[in-house]
């Protein structure tokens, strides 16, 4: 048997043991062997991660901005330098194939990027004279700690793209809530990031269960909690950050359809949809789970994505021949497979079946080949509710207008996608769609990180998104300071007010 890790938590700058009686099992998806023992962190030692971060965050808010981000500049070359190995943790502990593995670590990268822009991102205003002899000016604060609760999913873009680069670049401390499942990329980085200068305590990561994520949810020094999972504890944690006046981002999750007419380029839009949808086994908040096709070119539209689906090398992660890799776990896996059984019952066209899917010398890994639904009603479970895996629905519509109608229904609005060669029906899908990230002939409409991951309705509560100048503003405030000097030797003046009068000073 292997030796199997024993993962510490990380806080004020040192990897610290765990008393904690439980740990977290995380599996190599590809084989089904645990390669590792997350600790399921107490209440104390959460609390001893956010007195670190609070700790830190006066040196570190007071740290010019310039030297702040020569952190990052450094971490990125020492992420650049280390790819592959990094790209190796994550295809080992979340079982994304090898290629899309090393494009999660290149999504750090992208957002390190652009936080090293916080010296321009931050500027303030000024006004001369904004009243007679005085001036105004504002200017963009940190605000403290900030926790980040990650999903399993993307366990590099997320935590270390998505939340920490531009917490830590306005001059705020980071406590991570690493996901049990998939800790050990983040925790690389943290390492990284040490070799790259950060003082102690301004980053810390902990892995925790439920009762012990409420205390970082609740405690009184921390200032805002971005979170990537589920609708229903987005939702839940929204309610409670919000209750104590916490900031709060919660990405939650999705349906994302995309309409195909008949101009369609259908080659092309197949491979679109066979890649978006069954691309990191379909684990991601931009999959493309249902393709609404109009009823003229579904059936060839159909036929091309069942060929190339058939065409996808299934294997182990780590192997840069595989083109669909394993779902997270077993239970993941027992998930996807009772949808499947769902949607035969309520009456769903099975017309590509992954569920026989079997690697040789992998026999234990939890994969699940490319899985096609067709008919799919919209009254069916299966069409409405997120599965997270590698299955695709095929929803049939007469045109442009009852397709839009019938993708608006969703409670989610990720993203949605249209493919046409019609820059009419392009046009008016970008304006009529509800979702916030749209495609017009793009299967993964995801910007890059200098706009906003921008996902509406039931994906998404909070006011401000991450990444872009929304992220900047999530995790600063601004301060206005409105000043008059008096001139030496003078005893009084007239001074105008905001009223329209003037009073004698």
């Amino acid at each position: 048997m292997k030796d199997i890790m024993r993962l510490k938590y990380f806080a004020g700058g040192k990897w610290l043991d765990s008393e904690a009686a439980e740990h977290f099992k995380v599996h190599d998806p590809s084989t089904g062997e645990i390669i590792a023992l997350a600790p399921a962190c107490t209440k104390k030692e959460v609390e001893f991660a956010v007195a670190s971060a609070q700790e830190a965050f006066f040196g570190w808010a007071e740290t010019p901005v310039q030297r702040r981000i020569q952190v990052l500049y450094r971490l990125r070359s020492l992420i650049i330098e280390r790819m592959d190995e990094l790209a190796h943790i994550l295809c080992r502990e979340n079982g994304k194939a090898w290629d899309e593995a090393r494009g999660d670590i290149q999504k750090v990268i992208e957002p390190i990027e652009f936080a090293c822009g916080a010296p321009s991102l931050m500027l303030g205003e000024y006004m001369l004279n904004s009243s007679k002899g005085v001036d105004t000016m504002s200017y963009r604060e940190p605000l403290g700690v900030f926790a980040g609760i990650a999903p399993f999913n993307f366990p590099g873009m997320i935590p270390m793209g998505w939340m920490m680069p531009l917490c830590i670049a306005s001059g705020n401390t980071f406590v991570l809530k690493a996901a049990s499942a998939a800790p050990m990329t983040s925790m690389r980085i943290a390492e990284l990031l040490c070799d790259a200068g950060l003082p102690d305590g301004v980053v810390n990561i902990v892995t925790c269960g439920r009762e012990t994520v409420d205390a970082l949810i609740e405690h009184q020094d921390v200032k805002g909690i971005s979170f990537v999972g589920s609708t229903r504890i987005g939702r839940e944690i929204y309610a409670k950050a919000a209750k104590s006046g916490k900031r709060v981002q919660a990405l939650c999750e999705a349906k994302n359809h995309a309409l195909v007419l008949e101009d369609a380029a259908l080659e092309q839009t197949a491979r679109a949809i066979v890649n978006s949808a069954f691309g990191c086994a379909g684990e991601r908040c931009m999959a493309l789970p249902v393709a609404v096709a109009v009823e003229p070119i579904a059936d060839e539209l159909i036929s091309l994505i069942i060929k190339y689906a058939k065409e996808l090398r299934i294997g182990p992660a780590y192997d840069p021949e595989t083109d669909l890799g394993p779902v997270i776990s077993a239970e993941r896996k027992q998930s996807i497979l009772s949808w499947i059984e769902k949607g035969i019952a309520e009456g769903a066209v099975l017309v590509l079946d992954g569920r026989g899917a079997a690697v040789e010398g992998y026999e234990n890994g939890y994969f699940i080949g490319p899985t096609i639904f067709d008919h799919v009603a919209p009254e069916m479970a299966i069409g409405r509710e997120e599965i997270f895996g590698p299955v695709l629905l095929i929803k049939r519509v007469s045109g442009f207008e009852e397709g839009l109608s019938l993708m608006n229904l969703s409670p989610y609005a990720n993203g949605s996608v249209i493919f046409t060669q019609s820059g009419y029906y392009g046009r008016e899908f970008a304006r009529r769609t509800h979702a916030g990230m749209v495609g017009v002939n793009v299967g993964i409409p995801v910007p890059t990180a200098i706009f906003p991951f921008s996902g509406h309705k039931s994906s998404f509560f909070g006011d401000l998104h991450v990444l872009g100048k929304d992220g900047i503003k999530f995790f600063t405030e601004t301060k206005c300071v409105t000043s008059r000097w008096i001139k030496p030797g003078e005893k009084s003046a007239k001074v105008d007010t905001w009223e329209g009068t003037t009073q004698r000073v």
